[in-house]
């Protein structure tokens, strides 16, 4: 018998200043078997970091041609496609032709700068390509505030986002590190 997701809600209030996005949102997260919560707070992470209508979660883990999150237009075009970790780059050459703009966040510690400096000559090509790299201590700190359910209040300032509820916080600074 295969394992089943495990579900998680999750809600949102965003308070993006560096976007002057501000609203709250109600999610519902499948959490693959084989996805830890790191991952699956990290998914978070890019949604609050991207929110805006439209932005939704894909099948994502469980399906190799869809990404994480995503914004399709209303002609069903992919205007956003959001990955996480350090896909191969024939993942992001797909994903650069099929989408008008492609974020990948990278998270791992010491593996995302040898990750980019093998891919790097390979994926100067894509003009389309935005690569954000998460520091391991935050992401490690965020993966410590999974809950079945959550109601996180999310703070976005100066690049630094802040996730936060009545007994815990965590502080993260993401950092583009391509182009």
């Amino acid at each position: 018998m295969a394992l089943k997701a495990t579900i998680f809600k999750a809600t949102l209030n965003i308070a993006d200043m560096d976007r002057h996005y501000y609203a709250d949102h109600q999610l519902t997260i499948a959490q693959h078997p084989s996805e830890n919560d790191e991952r699956m707070m990290i998914r978070l992470l890019a949604f609050a970091l991207n929110a805006r209508e439209g932005l939704e979660f894909t099948k994502g883990l469980s399906t190799d041609d869809e990404p994480e999150l995503w914004q399709k237009s209303l002609s069903d075009e992919i205007e956003l496609w959001i990955e996480l970790g350090l896909p191969d780059e024939s993942r992001l050459r797909k994903a650069c032709n099929r989408s008008r703009q492609v974020i990948l966040y990278a998270y791992g510690g010491r593996a995302v700068p040898l990750w980019l400096e093998k891919h790097q000559n390979k994926l100067s090509r894509f003009r389309n390509l935005t690569i954000i790299e998460l520091p391991a201590e935050s992401t490690e700190t965020l993966a410590g505030l999974a809950e079945r359910n959550m109601n996180y209040q999310v703070t976005i300032q100066d690049g630094e986002v802040s996730f936060s509820n009545e007994g815990a916080l965590a502080s993260i600074t993401p950092s583009t590190i391509f182009p």
